[in-house]
Formats: C-alpha cells, structure tokens, sequence
C-alpha cells in the first residue's frame, strides 16, 4: 500500500479541490444542487480515485483508478468551461 499523500498528482487535485469548494461557494443559490453539486463531486472525485487506487496493493489497481481520475478531470474541465460561458 502506497501512502497516496506522498504523490504529487494527490496533492496538486487536493488543492484544486479545495479551490473549487472556495469559488463555488459564490455561486448562485439556484445552482447548489446542479452545477455547484456536480463540479464538486467531480473535482473530489479526482483524489479520491487516486487515494483508492494508491490502497489497493498493485500498480495495476493503481493505474486503473489513475484512468478514472482522469476521466473526473475531464469532467471538471467541460463543467467550468459551461459555468464560465454561463457566467
């Protein structure tokens, strides 16, 4: 088991994480439960495939989780891409 707070990439969706928690929070009212919900969920999505992933004993298992981290990220990128052209 590899301790996942020691991976740089951890680190670095952490802080985006927390990030995204900070900015959203000025969000409309309307949008806690759409947009804000689902730009969250997909930006703490991110560490924690990759915390799971870091737990499961294998580079395999890893590596698997690694690719849905990365599919998360790319949801959260089409997402803030949507809020920005929303405004």
């Amino acid at each position: 088991m590899k301790d996942f707070r020691k991976l740089k990439v951890w680190e670095k969706s952490h802080q985006l994480t927390l990030a995204i928690y900070e900015n959203t929070s000025s969000f409309p009212q309307s949008e806690l439960y759409g947009l804000t919900s689902q730009i969250r969920r997909s930006a703490y999505s991110i560490p924690t495939n990759i915390a799971e992933g870091s737990g499961r004993g294998s580079d395999a298992e890893l590596a698997r989780f690694l690719t849905i981290a990365m599919g998360s990220a790319s949801e959260l990128e089409y997402q803030l891409q949507l809020a920005c052209e929303l405004h």
